[in-house]
This record gives C-alpha cells, structure tokens and sequence, in this order.
C-alpha cells in the first residue's frame, strides 16, 4: 500500500530520514523532482542505475520524503509517478536530548487527494 505522507503515523524518525537524505543517489532524485515523474522519466535524467533507482524511490517514500501516486493511461499499463512531499525538514534537540523530526508538507488539492485514494485502491486490488 503506498504510505501518504501527510496523514502517515507515526511520522519517520530523524534516524531514517537523515539516512535517506544522506544518500547522493536520493538527493539527486530529489532535485530533479520539479514536477512528478515516472521512473522512467527519473532514469532519463538521472545518472543512477535502474535497478538502484528502484530501490532510492522505495526508501524515498517509505520515508515519506516522495510521494508516489498512479497516473491511469488508457491503454490500462498504469504507471506509479514521484513527487516531493516536502517543502522543509527541520531537526529539532528535544529537552531530554532527544532528536525530532518536523516535516513541512505543501498544500494539496482535492484532485490531489482524490488521485492518492485511486492509488490505493489500484494498488491493493
């Protein structure tokens, strides 16, 4: 099932994002996000191979860093698109020394969340 970043529970720990963050391959993804794409797209225009591709996206979205959603073709091979799914990430010191995480989310739109609740149902069917 695809994890939808704004309404996820628990959010990430400080420990996984700071992890995928760190990774070269997933900050390179991220700043050719402008707009969502296909792996496809992605594999165009990053240098990282398909199959690490592959596995960057699945711990950007675990992460609830992309988010992934269905674009429906007509010919019925559906394919998944990436976008980020964050505008900041803050770290936070809690009092017990402890690190947070804060994860500002951009405003979606009823389209938005409609094309996210298709995702799902197509996933899981």
């Amino acid at each position: 099932m695809v994890q939808d970043p704004i309404t996820s529970e628990p959010p990430p720990s400080p420990e996984v994002i700071c992890s995928a963050l760190d990774d070269p391959d997933c900050r390179e993804i991220i700043r050719r996000l402008e707009e969502p794409m296909t792996a496809s797209e992605l594999n165009a225009r990053c240098e990282i191979p398909q199959s690490t591709l592959y596995r960057k996206l699945e711990l950007l979205t675990d992460s609830t860093l992309l988010e992934e959603s269905t674009e429906i073709r007509r010919d019925g091979h559906h394919a998944s698109k990436y976008s980020v799914a964050f505008d900041e990430i803050t770290l936070v010191l809690e009092d017990d020394r402890s690190l947070s995480v804060q994860i500002e989310r951009p405003a979606r739109t009823a389209d938005e969340r409609l094309a996210e609740l298709w995702s799902e149902v197509r996933k899981e069917t």
